[in-house]
Order: structure tokens, then C-alpha cells, then sequence
């Protein structure tokens, strides 16, 4: 893997909350927007489903955030894929992709789990809206194989990503580039190679290697 350019603890967790803030701030404004409507007309059908979607689009990228991008317990802590599944299809109900998830139930290290989120994210992004992500989880400890590829046409797959994966680090991270960053560095925080192969109208992400032994803090 590429060596990727050094951000202090405070900086990666104040562009980690700066993504955050404008994951939800487009469901949470649409909610503010839906409750000024009933105000004016309280009966109002759409104005409702407006408020209601919106909420349940907030709480899926909450809950995903929460997972993907928080902590959970200590240091060498461990999720449960299904948990992990189970965020992915929440957040992707309101994605641009759908969402196909193989592989069986398994806890494993968190930083694992939020690997293979953070690639979903990615895979997502390079994708027009209607088209899929699939997620194959052929292997998850201690030797890891998991592919993740993402179908459809036009296939942009984020620019920050591309450069970051490929040693291109020119350019200082900042709150639109600290995602794809963020993933890179999770796979170099479990010991894990990931890489990415691209073709006309699919790319695919793989995470491989043995998982780095996690003492407990």
C-alpha cells in the first residue's frame, strides 16, 4: 500500500465530524423545512411524507455514521458483521446503489468492520443512482478476502480516492477528501492490503491479507 500523508488525532477527527455534519444536514434541513409546511397547513399529506422520510434518512446515516466512522469500546473492541449489514442497508435505502450483502454473521475486529463500510461508501459514490453494489464476504479472520464491486455506467469512482490509492498526496486532505482517506488508512491500521481494479462499467475493491493482532488498550 501507498504511504499516505500524516494528519494529527485532532485534524482526522475534526474533518471526520465536518463529513459527518454534511452527511445529515441535507435530511435534517429537509426536516425543518417539512415541519415549516405543516405549521402553514397542518393536514398537509406531502408535507408529512417529507417529515418522515427525511427523519428516517437522518437516523439511517446516524446509525451508519456510528459504526463507520465512531468508536466502539475500547481499542480492540469487535462488531458483529450483521450489525454491520445491517447500517449498510439502511443507509443504501437511501443511496444512490442497491445493495446486495454476502457473507455469513461473524464478529471481528471493529476496524474490520469499518473498513469494509468506508469501502461500501466509495463503491456507492462511483456509481449512478439505480445501479448496484455488491458486497462479498468470502473471508473475515484471522485471513481476510472481501470483494467489493461496484456496477454501472458512467463509472466515476472519486477522484481522492484514485489519487490517494495510487501515492498521488499532493494535495492536503480536507473534509471532501477525508472519507476515501480514511478508509485507506483503516486498511493500513489492520494490516490489510486494498486495492482497486477498474474496467469500462465496473470496479472492484478487494480486501486482503492477515489481520494484524489488536492488543487490548
Amino acid at each position: 500500500m501507498t504511504e499516505l500523508p500524516s494528519i494529527s488525532a485532532p485534524d482526522l477527527a475534526a474533518l471526520l465530524a465536518s463529513r459527518l455534519c454534511h452527511d445529515v444536514i441535507s435530511p435534517v434541513g429537509a426536516i425543518q423545512s417539512g415541519l415549516e409546511l405543516l405549521d402553514e397547513m397542518p393536514d398537509d399529506a406531502e408535507s408529512m411524507e417529507l417529515v418522515r422520510k427525511s427523519t428516517r434518512s437522518a437516523v439511517a446515516k446516524l446509525q451508519f455514521a456510528r459504526i463507520a466512522y465512531g468508536a466502539s469500546g475500547s481499542t480492540a473492541a469487535e462488531i458483529d458483521l450483521g450489525d454491520a449489514e445491517s447500517v449498510a442497508k439502511g443507509l443504501m435505502e437511501f443511496e444512490r446503489a442497491n445493495l446486495t450483502w454476502n457473507g455469513a454473521r461473524a464478529y471481528v475486529p471493529k476496524n474490520l468492520a469499518k473498513l469494509v463500510l468506508n469501502v461500501l461508501v466509495v463503491a456507492n459514490a462511483s456509481v449512478p443512482r439505480g445501479h448496484t453494489v455488491t458486497v462479498d464476504l468470502n473471508s473475515v479472520a484471522p485471513d481476510v478476502d472481501i470483494v467489493i464491486r461496484a456496477e454501472g455506467t458512467p463509472l466515476r469512482v472519486p477522484a481522492r480516492f484514485v489519487a490517494l490509492i495510487n501515492g498521488q498526496n499532493e494535495e492536503p486532505i480536507d473534509a471532501h477528501g477525508v472519507q476515501p482517506y480514511y478508509a485507506l488508512l483503516l486498511a493500513q491500521e489492520t494490516g490489510l492490503d486494498l486495492t482497486m481494479t477498474q474496467e469500462a462499467d465496473a470496479v472492484t475493491f478487494t480486501i486482503a491479507g492477515t489481520l494484524r493482532p489488536i492488543s487490548a488498550a
